[in-house]
């Protein structure tokens, strides 16, 4: 089935996702851990904004151990918690991971709190799933580091037979079962999965597996770099089996400065892009044009406060790529 079929009926996916649409997520945190949870308080009420201002995703990152050499704390609290946490106070935006690490999570419970959440959401999850890039977490987990892309295809696949089958025959490295099943099945039937970047995969293998591909940017201040980031896009699409729609997201960490007209100019490497709301919006428009469906852009590298940044993206971005029409969550009633 045409992956736009598979999934016209999903709040969250049909909402973030169209053929030559680009819109726009928000990732969080909205500023970064400096060591005191308390100082991270506050960011609900920007974020509830944020959702009833047309964001058409609210993203979360999975990072189960800070390590100081790695120089990136992440999110903090746990995604699934924080997700539940969010469904409760949002109520249209998709909930998407940015990434769950597949290898580090059995499928079982991998399955299990992804269709909880979709259940406990209105069906608005979905799932970006990496392979994982920090070794210092693999062994705290006892899982070998270098082991992680086959482990990642066994638990897609177990992923997608516990939430899409019935009582289903299960014999694997990571498990055995039979005549068990898996509560609840997702929603609208399958819950999006974005494989993140290669996951130690072949393109090939993406293009038949993943609902959708979820790539890093490249270099955002030029043209040069969105036009190569289109011409990854067009070759991963030329391998999709049937030729279907599978959406490509890509994400980007901002800091949006007051002058309208400064020009976009990366930092740290390039792992944070500085410009003006002008710049902004050229780099949008020309993800739309390159095929790139979704834009999640993270605010807490920044120098303004987050919830003045975020609300002038709601009022100056946003309406330019609104979250798109799509069923309505589903009521839960509980």
């Amino acid at each position: 089935m045409p992956e736009a079929d598979l999934f016209a009926e999903h709040p969250g996916f049909r909402t973030m996702f169209a053929p030559g649409r680009l819109t726009v997520g928000l990732f969080l945190p909205l500023w970064p851990y400096t060591g005191d949870m308390a100082a991270m308080a506050g960011q609900g009420e920007t974020i509830q904004m944020a959702d009833r201002a047309g964001f058409a995703a609210i993203w979360v990152r999975d990072v189960p151990l800070f390590d100081p050499g790695f120089g990136d704390v992440g999110q903090v609290f746990d995604p699934w918690t924080y997700l539940a946490w969010l469904g409760a106070h949002t109520r249209t935006a998709a909930l998407a991971t940015g990434s769950a690490v597949f290898p580090l999570r059995h499928p079982i419970d991998l399955a299990k709190q992804a269709a909880s959440l979709d259940h406990l959401s209105g069906g608005r999850l979905v799932l970006g799933a990496a392979s994982g890039d920090r070794p210092v977490e693999f062994p705290a987990y006892g899982i070998d580091f270098e082991s992680r892309g086959a482990r990642y295809r066994e638990s897609v696949r177990l992923f997608r037979t516990l939430l899409e089958s019935v009582k289903p025959t299960i014999t694997s490295s990571l498990g055995r079962s039979q005549g068990a099943d898996l509560l609840p099945k997702p929603v609208s039937g399958r819950i999006p999965l974005l494989v993140t970047g290669s996951s130690q995969q072949t393109p090939e293998w993406i293009a038949e597996h993943a609902d959708g591909w979820l790539i890093y940017p490249g270099a955002t201040a030029t043209a040069e770099g969105t036009s190569a980031l289109g011409q990854r896009a067009a070759a991963w699409r030329a391998l999709i089996p049937g030729g279907g729609f599978k959406p490509v997201a890509t994400n980007e960490w901002i800091d949006l400065v007051d002058d309208p007209h400064h020009p976009p100019t990366p930092l740290r490497g390039g792992f944070v892009l500085r410009t003006g709301v002008e710049g902004l919006l050229d780099l949008l428009h020309r993800w739309q044009e390159a095929g790139i469906n979704h834009g999640a852009l993270g605010v807490q590298h920044g120098r303004r406060p987050a919830a003045e940044v975020v609300a002038q993206l709601a009022e100056e971005v946003v309406p330019h790529f609104p979250a798109l029409p799509a069923p309505a969550p589903r009521e839960l009633v509980w």
